[in-house]
C-alpha cells in the first residue's frame, strides 16, 4: 500500500509543478497581449491584477507539489530545504494577494 501511495505521489509532484508552469506561462502571455491590445487600441485592462492573479493560482499548485513532498522526505536536511521552500513560497503568495487587495482597494 505505502509502495503505491508513494509511486502517486512520485506522479502528482511533477504534475502539479507542470500545472503552475502553464498557468505562469498563459497568464504571462494573456497579460502581454492584452497589454499590447490597450496599447494600439487605447483601452484600459487590468493587465497587473490579470498577471498577479495567474501567479498567486501557479503558486498555490506548487505549494501543493510541495506539501506532497513532505510525505517522501527521507532525512532531516531534505526536511529543512522543503520547509524553506514552503515557506518562500506562502511568503510570495502572500505577498501577490496583499498586492492584489491594494490594487482592487485602489480602483
Amino acid at each position: 500500500m505505502g509502495h503505491v501511495v508513494e509511486l502517486m505521489i512520485e506522479f502528482l509532484i511533477p504534475f502539479f509543478e507542470l500545472m503552475g508552469i502553464v498557468i505562469v506561462a498563459i497568464s504571462a502571455l494573456g497579460s502581454f497581449w492584452k497589454y499590447l491590445r490597450s496599447l494600439i487600441r487605447g483601452e484600459h485592462h487590468d493587465v497587473k491584477f490579470q498577471l498577479s492573479n495567474g501567479l498567486a493560482l501557479s503558486l498555490e499548485f506548487k505549494m501543493a507539489a510541495e506539501i506532497l513532498k513532505t510525505v517522501i522526505i527521507r532525512d532531516f536536511e531534505e526536511l529543512m530545504v522543503l520547509g524553506a521552500v514552503i515557506i518562500l513560497r506562502a511568503l510570495l503568495s502572500f505577498l501577490i494577494h496583499f498586492e492584489m487587495k491594494q490594487m482592487d482597494h485602489s480602483n
